[in-house]
C-alpha cells in the first residue's frame, strides 16, 4: 500500500485538497469493490496536533497525523494556497525546511497549482522543467531563475517530483498519478469517473496574457503601451525602439530583459489576444476578425494562433463562443 500525504495548513486552498482526496478514495473503493486491496494508504500531514481541517471527513478514509508522527512516505502532495506569496512562505518556513528534508530521503512530491512555490522555495526544482497556474509562471521565473517553468504545460514529471496547471487542472495530475501507480485500465477508468480527459497536456488556451509589467523599465513599459495601442497596424521594431529613442539593438536586449519575450514575440501575443477575444464574442467570419487583429494571411494567423494558444481559431471559437 503506498502512503500518500497531503500537507495541510490554514492558508490551504481546500479545494485542491478535497478534490484529490476524493479521486484518491473512489479508486481505493473501486480496488476494494473487486475484492482487491486499497492501494493507497491516505493521509492529512499538518504542524498541529489534530485535524482541524475536515473534522468529519471519515476515519476509515483518512487520518490525521502530526509531522512528528509522519510515516515514512512514498509521496507528498503540496496543495495550492490563498495569501501575499512572501508572506506564506516566510510564515510556512518549517514546513518547507520539512518538505526539503523528505524529498532529500527519496520521497517523492507533487504540486499543485500555486503550490509549485513551495517546492521552489525548498530547493527541489532548481534545473528541473515544472508548471504552475499560468497566472504566476513571471513571478516564478523571476524569483527562480535556475527553474524552467512552462506555461503551457499541464503536468510535468521530473525523476520523482511532480507539478501541475492551474487551479482545477491539478486534477489531471491526480489523474496522472492513478494511472502511473495503479496501471492504465485504472487510468481509463478514473477518467471516466471523474470526467477529466486522460493525457491532457496543454493549459494554453486557458491563458490570459495581460502584459508583462513586474519590471521596472520605464522606457520599455512605454515600448509596450506603444505595442498595445497600434497592434492592428504595421509596426515594425524600428518603429517600436522610436518610442524609447534607443538603438534597435539595444532596444531588443532590453526589451528581453524586461519581458523575457522578444519586441515581435510580444507583439504577436498582444494581437494573438485580441482575435481569441474577438472569437469568444463576434459571429464574424475567422478572416475579418483575423484582420482586426492586424493580420492579412490566414495560414500565418492560424499557424501563430495555434502555437500560442494549443488549438486552431475554429476550436477556440467552438470551445468559448456562444453567440
Amino acid at each position: 500500500m503506498m502512503k500518500i500525504a497531503l500537507l495541510a495548513h490554514e492558508d490551504v486552498i481546500l479545494s485542491t485538497i478535497t478534490g484529490a482526496l476524493d479521486m484518491f478514495v473512489q479508486t481505493n473503493r473501486y480496488f476494494q469493490e473487486a475484492g482487491k486491496p486499497a492501494p493507497f494508504q491516505i493521509m492529512l500531514v499538518g504542524e498541529g496536533p489534530g485535524n482541524e481541517f475536515f473534522p468529519n471527513f471519515p476515519d476509515r478514509y483518512m487520518d490525521y497525523r502530526a509531522l512528528a508522527e509522519v510515516p515514512d512516505l512514498q509521496l507528498l502532495i503540496v496543495p495550492a494556497f490563498y495569501g501575499d506569496t512572501d508572506h506564506i512562505l516566510q510564515k510556512h518556513r518549517p514546513l518547507l525546511d520539512w518538505i526539503k528534508q523528505l524529498s532529500e530521503k527519496g520521497t517523492e512530491i507533487a504540486s499543485l497549482c500555486s503550490g509549485s512555490y513551495w517546492l521552489a522555495e525548498a530547493g527541489i526544482l532548481t534545473g528541473r522543467t515544472c508548471t504552475s497556474h499560468w497566472r504566476d509562471i513571471d513571478d516564478l521565473r523571476a524569483r527562480y531563475p535556475d527553474t524552467r517553468f512552462l506555461s503551457d504545460r499541464v503536468i510535468t514529471d521530473h525523476d520523482g517530483i511532480y507539478t501541475s496547471g492551474g487551479s482545477f487542472s491539478s486534477l489531471n495530475l491526480i489523474l496522472y498519478l492513478i494511472d502511473k501507480f495503479c496501471g492504465r485500465e485504472v487510468g481509463i477508468w478514473a477518467s471516466k469517473v471523474f470526467s477529466l480527459d486522460i493525457d491532457r497536456t496543454r493549459q494554453s488556451h486557458f491563458e490570459i496574457f495581460q502584459g508583462q509589467r513586474s519590471h521596472q523599465d520605464e522606457e520599455i513599459l512605454k515600448a509596450q503601451a506603444f505595442i498595445e495601442a497600434a497592434y492592428d497596424q504595421e509596426i515594425t521594431v524600428d518603429h517600436m525602439a522610436g518610442q524609447t529613442n534607443m538603438s534597435k539593438r539595444n532596444f531588443i536586449r532590453r526589451f528581453k530583459n524586461a519581458t523575457r519575450n522578444t519586441p515581435l514575440e510580444y507583439l504577436q501575443r498582444v494581437k494573438i489576444e485580441a482575435a481569441k477575444k474577438a472569437l469568444e464574442k463576434n459571429p464574424e467570419t475567422v478572416t475579418s476578425l483575423m484582420q482586426l487583429a492586424g493580420y492579412n494571411d490566414i495560414k500565418t494567423f492560424r499557424k501563430i494562433f495555434k502555437r500560442i494558444t494549443g488549438l486552431t481559431p475554429q476550436d477556440y471559437r467552438k470551445k468559448y463562443c456562444r453567440v
